[in-house]
C-alpha cells in the first residue's frame, strides 16, 4: 500500500506535466472557488453582521492625559537642551 502511494507520488509530477492543459485549467477552477469562498465571506456576510454596540458610555480619563501631556513635556525639553548642549569635537587634535 504504501510503495502504491509512494510510486503515485513519484510519478505525480511527470503525470501533470504531460496533461499540462487540464492541470492548468484545474488549478485556475480550484484558484477561483477559493477566491470566491473568501469574497463571499469576507465581503457578503461581513456586510450582513450588524455591528455589536458597547453598553457602557465612553469617558476621558483626565489622570491618563494629564500623565501623557507631562512625559510629552519632559521629552521636549529633553530635545530642547540637547540642540544647545556643545558636544567635544573628536577628530580635532588639541
Amino acid at each position: 500500500m504504501k510503495k502504491g502511494i509512494k510510486k503515485f507520488f513519484k510519478n505525480l509530477p511527470r503525470i501533470l506535466g504531460e496533461k499540462a492543459f487540464l492541470t492548468s485549467l484545474s488549478l485556475i477552477l480550484f484558484s477561483l472557488i477559493l477566491g470566491g469562498i473568501l469574497f463571499y465571506q469576507y465581503s457578503i456576510l461581513a456586510k450582513k453582521a450588524e455591528p455589536k454596540t458597547t453598553e457602557a458610555p465612553l469617558y476621558f480619563q483626565e489622570k491618563a492625559y494629564e500623565n501623557i501631556l507631562k512625559i510629552w513635556q519632559e521629552r521636549e525639553e529633553r530635545f530642547e537642551a540637547a540642540d544647545t548642549k556643545e558636544y567635544s569635537d573628536p577628530f580635532r587634535i588639541d
